[in-house]
């Protein structure tokens, strides 16, 4: 059952709405996981206002061969792939995959250098983490992102979106301790049509609101 009224208006009421529900976690210095660039602004808010730690988990989605807007996987910074329930119907070769896997994987090692520039990553290791995105249309990205962060032993993984599709979450409920979320409505159709103002993030946003600066 959906909580809210969509469309939300912007990243900002997504992210203080997302802090409510997760206000228990305030005093326990919970790592926040953003997966860029869309939940870093999310992020920031939810660190601040859970007075925890902000860093980014790095994951990539796979398009289709077809259609660069669907996601038919995705893949994290060690090159752990995760593909959708569907990719076998979306006509994309493993071939194709391939190519996009190592296209992804140099994407977030320069990413990975920008970002770490001021900083080592953070150890999510007997940490409560929360891993965010701005929404789920697959549930891909955030699958891949918490097996990754899984095999570094955190405490307690959750998953926090304002939106998703229902089957999404479905994907992910094997793989996260907890999944807070604002809505899962019926019809779904992309993350950026649940929201009234749903602008890029650019490079020098993200790392603006990494160093707090």
């Amino acid at each position: 059952m959906d909580d809210i009224d969509l469309p939300l208006k912007d990243r900002t009421q997504a992210a203080e709405l997302l802090a409510e529900k997760l206000s228990g976690l305030r005093g326990k210095h919970p790592l926040i996981l953003a997966i860029p660039r869309g939940a870093v602004p999310i992020g920031r808010i939810l660190a601040d206002r859970l007075e925890g730690e902000l860093d980014v988990v790095l994951v990539r989605k796979i398009p289709s061969a077809i259609d660069p807007e669907l996601a038919v996987g995705a893949v994290d910074e060690m090159g752990n792939r995760e593909l959708a329930p569907y990719f076998h119907r979306t006509r994309t070769s493993m071939e194709w995959v391939e190519v996009q896997t190592q296209e992804q994987l140099s994407l977030m090692r320069r990413r990975r250098a920008s970002y770490g520039a001021a900083r080592p990553p953070a150890e999510p290791e007997g940490r409560i983490v929360v891993i965010v995105d701005d929404g789920l249309a697959t549930g891909s990205t955030m699958a891949a992102a918490l097996r990754s962060v899984r095999a570094r032993k955190p405490q307690r993984l959750i998953a926090a979106v304002p939106v998703a599709a229902p089957d999404s979450l479905d994907v992910i409920a094997p793989l996260a301790d907890e999944i807070v979320y604002l809505a899962a409505p019926m019809n779904f159709m992309s993350v950026s049509r649940h929201y009234r103002a749903f602008p890029q993030v650019e490079e020098d946003e993200v790392l603006r609101l990494l160093t707090g600066r």
